[in-house]
């Protein structure tokens, strides 16, 4: 640009207030760099099953709904299935509704899919024969203190004993140890439980359950897998959808709530918040200026080039500080999934979420920029030099 020397120099006459103003955008752009990462990871969850080692399935209507055992050995005859386990969700908290733990009632052989969860063999036999015995993870018995032999009271949010109390007591026989780096945030925060001993002990469940989870044989096959399983439940009252763990996750926080409106909601604050402020910044910069706008136009420049140097300002303002601030995003979504423990897995900034953040901090830049630049274009030279 010819005169982007002067453009720059004008955006940086006040050099603090510049630099506020950056923060605030950067800040922005982060924020929405972050929340497009976890509005994309939803929408992309269960998009495709091939290359999941394990399937998902649950209820179609609501996660909430549970299932009938005779599943089991329907899906365990699906070709491509090679095993089979159930779970049921608990909703267990400790002391405190407010500590809420990732509590499981699960089937025997519920382990046996899942070898990233290491457990001796000697806890192993210790929770197969011990009926109130639970596994807990290590970073959740950490955090409470637990250890083997402790008994654990807990008390689950949704379901009573035959007594009608919601307080349950176990016995902690065994800890889980992670062998996956990228999900250990999740299994070493595990309560897990009896599916056996959670059915007798209440008058809720009658032997239902909560999920199947299939392990098969060939990865490339599992979207076939998925279609076979749904297809023995269709048209019934138990419809089911068989997705990868991923995507019943996601399907499940979409049930709770629509991901979508509460990130459209919290970034639509954000930027109306952003408009005033750059708004405000702009309409300063020009007026703290107007001596030196007069003496520009006095030297030869045409209204239509003020306008433009005045916009080109608002734009490169809030370029910069959107640049930096989707710039920060895209390094630090790597760092927070690895840091989450597979908690979370976030993909990373990709060229759509770029190409919306350009049109919008193009967008903003001339819409905060065009009311004093308007202001610029019409000004007065004489007025102007003589202070009025």
């Amino acid at each position: 640009m010819k005169y982007l020397h002067l453009v720059w120099a004008a955006l940086f006459r006040r050099k603090t207030r510049t630099i506020l103003t950056l923060v605030s955008i950067v800040a922005a752009f982060l924020l929405f760099g972050m929340l497009d990462a976890v509005r994309n990871a939803f929408d992309q969850a269960g998009q495709s099953a091939n290359g999941a080692q394990r399937l998902q399935t649950g209820s179609k209507l609501s996660f909430i709904q549970t299932l009938p055992r005779s599943l089991e050995a329907q899906i365990a005859a699906v070709p491509g299935v090679k095993a089979v386990t159930y779970a049921n969700w608990f909703g267990g908290a400790y002391q405190d509704p407010k500590n809420q733990i990732f509590s499981f009632a699960v089937a025997p052989n519920y382990l046996d899919l899942y070898p990233e969860m290491i457990v001796s063999p000697a806890e192993r036999k210790a929770f197969d024969g011990t009926r109130t015995g639970a596994l807990v993870g290590a970073r959740l018995a950490r955090k409470y203190h637990w250890k083997v032999g402790d008994k654990v009271p807990l008390q689950s949010l949704i379901f009573a004993d035959r007594s009608g109390s919601k307080n349950w007591s176990f016995d902690i026989v065994g800890i889980i140890h992670s062998g996956d780096k990228k999900a250990a945030g999740f299994f070493d925060q595990l309560f897990l439980l009896h599916w056996k001993y959670f059915d007798e002990t209440t008058t809720y469940n009658g032997g239902a359950v909560g999920w199947y989870v299939s392990r098969v044989a060939d990865v490339n096959q599992a979207d076939r897998v998925a279609r076979a399983i749904d297809a023995l439940s269709a048209n019934s009252d138990h419809e089911t959808r068989t997705q990868t763990e991923q995507a019943a996750t996601a399907s499940w926080m979409k049930q709770v709530a629509d991901i979508g409106l509460i990130v459209g909601s919290i970034m639509g604050a954000v930027f109306f918040t952003l408009l005033l402020l750059s708004g405000n910044t702009m309409m300063q910069a020009v007026r703290e200026r107007t001596g030196e706008l007069a003496v520009l136009k006095t030297i030869g420049f045409s209204n239509r080039s003020v306008l433009a140097m005045v916009l080109a300002e608002s734009v490169l303002l809030l370029v910069l500080g959107g640049v930096i601030g989707l710039g920060l995003a895209t390094l630090l979504i790597p760092l927070v999934t690895a840091g989450s423990g597979g908690m979370l897995n976030l993909p990373p900034v990709g060229a759509g979420s770029w190409a919306l953040g350009a049109v919008l901090m193009v967008a903003i830049g001339l819409v905060v920029g065009w009311l004093p630049a308007w202001s610029a274009m019409r000004l007065n030279i004489v007025d102007a030099l003589a202070g009025r």
